[in-house]
């Protein structure tokens, strides 16, 4: 029985949670704004909607890893986000542990199953 898209979907979408707290975090350590942030993201290949960024910014905000403040720009009220001292912290244990199962995700991976391996 064939898995149904409803199911590939929900999976999709677990497995990019985490990664995308990663890429936000990695993107801030320059100073953005939401919309040049979500932009930033977009660019990279990592889409991400506002329904989404912007609780995951508060969020953070308040577990304290990112600080904001609001500025004028473009004679327009902008909110700044960057990275706290403890959002750059925990964005290098995060990076690391990023790697760490990138490399054994690639192992796993790429390892030949036993009908590819002739078993």
């Amino acid at each position: 029985m064939p898995i149904g898209p409803d199911i590939i979907e929900a999976l999709r979408l677990e497995l990019r949670r985490g990664t995308l707290i990663l890429a936000v975090l990695g993107t801030l350590r320059s100073e953005k704004y939401g919309y040049t942030l979500k932009a930033e993201l977009g660019e990279a290949g990592v889409d991400i909607d506002e329904g989404a960024l912007y609780p995951m910014l508060r969020r953070l905000e308040t577990q304290g890893l990112l600080t904001s403040e609001w500025r004028e720009d473009a004679k327009r009220q902008k909110r700044f986000y960057r990275l706290s001292a403890d959002g750059a912290a925990a964005l290098d244990q995060l990076t690391a542990e990023w790697r760490r199962m990138n490399g054994a995700l690639d192992s796993i991976l790429t390892r030949s199953s036993p009908k590819e391996g002739g078993q």
